[in-house]
């Protein structure tokens, strides 16, 4: 899964970067996945979440559904797959950034750069996400959040985080207990967000 780009940055700051990619290569990007993006000449890799998955319009989407009622469904059904095989409907991702990796270690902190434009985005792997995620601290990052929907971007990242460990059991206990210190003023939150990540 991370040797294949899943799209390139149009936009970036060290808080969060917009990535570009189409239907279906390779498919569409899921809210709360880990993904990583080369940042100081591809010595480094900022981390983030995504948060938003925008599908765009494009020229031919007015006249398709302006067809819907004009067309039998084998015909219009035919269109619609043409339409997304061959024409590539655009995707726009929002990625919120939770740290990066320098040559040696994971930083929960904003980078010192944000990725270029044009460059790839990847998935992270498994083993990448274990690491990044054996501490914490990159919580904070998503509750500073002014952009993204915090508690569920949390709820979905720890589950994805949870799914690749060797003890899920343990490693949302722990998460739970984090919580527990980084939202304790604000308990009925807090309860609603250890509902969303419980096992």
């Amino acid at each position: 899964m991370t040797k294949v780009h899943i799209g390139r940055s149009q936009r970036s700051s060290t808080t969060g970067f917009v990535f570009g990619c189409s239907v279906p290569a390779p498919e569409v990007p899921l809210f709360g996945s880990f993904v990583r993006a080369p940042i100081q000449q591809a010595h480094a890799d900022a981390i983030g979440l995504i948060y938003d998955i925008t599908v765009e319009d494009d020229q031919f989407v007015g006249p398709m559904i302006s067809a819907d009622d004009k067309m039998d469904e084998d015909e219009y059904e035919t269109y619609l797959q043409d339409q997304r095989r061959n024409r590539q409907v655009p995707i726009e991702v929002s990625v919120l950034t939770v740290g990066y990796r320098n040559a040696s270690r994971y930083i929960h902190a904003l980078p010192p750069q944000p990725p270029m434009l044009l460059d790839k985005i990847f998935y992270c792997s498994d083993e990448e996400i274990r690491e990044f995620t054996a501490r914490f601290d990159f919580l904070q990052l998503i509750l500073a959040s002014a952009e993204a929907p915090a508690d569920q971007l949390m709820a979905s990242a720890l589950t994805k985080a949870a799914s690749v460990q060797a003890d899920k059991e343990q490693f949302l206990k722990a998460a739970g207990r984090e919580l527990a210190i980084l939202m304790g003023r604000d308990l009925n939150r807090l309860q609603q967000l250890l509902r969303r990540i419980a096992l």
